[in-house]
């Protein structure tokens, strides 16, 4: 029996950005249409501007329900009927409001099960504001989502490097308050999970950074390592979880130490970012970990400053729409033994003299019938 694709959801994202852009050009590969059923949730018409604006040939098949998508084809599903006015390279709200439709049909459908993971193209954070949206970012937005009460984790990864977040978007005046010993566990122990589940290392080690310069100088220059994170690390050791440090940022990432690490745990987003996007080169993927839902995006923003210009590289969405579908089959193959337990061996019964109720194995239980007889 031939295996059914994987139906990948795409958003959009700002539509005055390289989003259209750089999907088009990643399904211009036919190749891709061989490892997944594309479905890119978002306007038909801003589609169609975009590809005559860039000079593309990218085919699509217009599409009304997730249901309707065809697996050899790239599908497009219009999420709105109304007139969008795209203007290159500037944020505008008709972007954000074309962003978050798209969002939320994508969000409607995943709970109806009619797709098995996303990937989103970048959006302008400020744009999409308003009702229905009251978040720093997608990360946010999906864990009220979809996350089932699970917490997120933002990690920025490609083959070399791994480095996830125990802060997102947040204002550097207010990251040193929102650091708290849970917090670096939870996180940390989201990222071991994932590790393990999602990119299948079967014992990872995790570096996790310090929070001031040089890790404070034995408090000389702040105490947040010798009191919150030098503790986080001590109980994540006892909870069998292999965390070192903590490690000054600058030094860590200048020696190269990262390639000896499985994943970096960097305090706030700037933090592990920078050197991230410096190190990295244009196949970086933004995965969303922790949640039921499997997401990814590229690791770039709406570029507005070569919007249009045809210039945008594709290789960050091909490789998130990978990864999206890596991330898949390996939680179905990490879970696939804990979906068929072994049969047991052992059953209730209950002594009506006594009304206890105690396991007996079968064979002894014959063979007391068989005595009793």
């Amino acid at each position: 029996m031939e295996e059914k694709k994987i139906r990948v959801a795409i958003t959009h994202g700002d539509t005055n950005g390289v989003g259209y852009e750089v999907i088009l050009k990643a399904f211009d590969d036919p190749a891709m249409l061989e490892l997944c059923t594309p479905i890119i949730y978002g306007s038909q018409k801003a589609a169609a501007y975009h590809r005559k604006a860039l000079g593309l040939d990218t085919a699509f098949n217009t599409i009304s329900r997730a249901e309707d998508a065809k697996a050899d084809k790239l599908n497009l599903l219009s999420c709105f009927d109304e007139e969008i006015n795209i203007d290159m390279g500037q944020p505008t709200a008709d972007a954000g409001m074309a962003a978050l439709k798209a969002l939320d049909r994508a969000m409607d459908d995943y709970q109806k099960g009619l797709f098995d993971v996303l990937v989103t193209a970048p959006i302008n954070k400020s744009d999409i504001q308003g009702e229905g949206f009251h978040f720093n970012g997608h990360t946010e937005y999906l864990e009220a989502k979809a996350g089932e009460g699970q917490h997120s984790l933002m990690i920025l990864m490609n083959d070399e490097l791994r480095v996830a977040l125990v802060t997102n978007h947040l204002a550097i005046r207010d990251v040193a308050e929102a650091i708290t010993k849970a917090k670096i566990v939870d996180k940390a122990r989201i990222f071991h999970n994932a590790l393990k589940r999602d990119l299948r290392i079967s014992n990872p080690r995790i570096a996790v950074l310090a929070l001031n310069p040089h890790a404070s100088d034995d408090g000389l220059l702040g105490t947040e390592e010798q009191e919150t994170i030098a503790p986080a690390i001590e109980e994540l050791e006892q909870q069998g979880i292999q965390a070192f440090g903590p490690y000054p940022a600058d030094g860590f990432f200048g020696s190269c130490a990262y390639q000896k690490f499985d994943g970096v745990l960097a305090m706030y987003h700037d933090q592990g970012l920078a050197p991230f996007k410096t190190i990295v080169s244009g196949d970086g993927v933004n995965f969303t970990a922790g949640l039921p839902v499997i997401r990814t995006s590229p690791a770039h923003g709406t570029a507005y400053d070569i919007a249009g210009k045809g210039i945008a590289d594709e290789n960050s969405m091909r490789h998130a729409i990978y990864l999206a579908i890596d991330v898949f089959r390996n939680r179905q193959s990490y879970d696939e033994p804990m979906r068929n337990p072994l049969p047991k061996l052992y059953h209730e019964k209950r002594d009506d003299s006594e009304k206890v109720r105690f396991a007996v194995p079968k064979q002894k239980e014959q063979q007391h019938k068989e005595d009793k007889n």
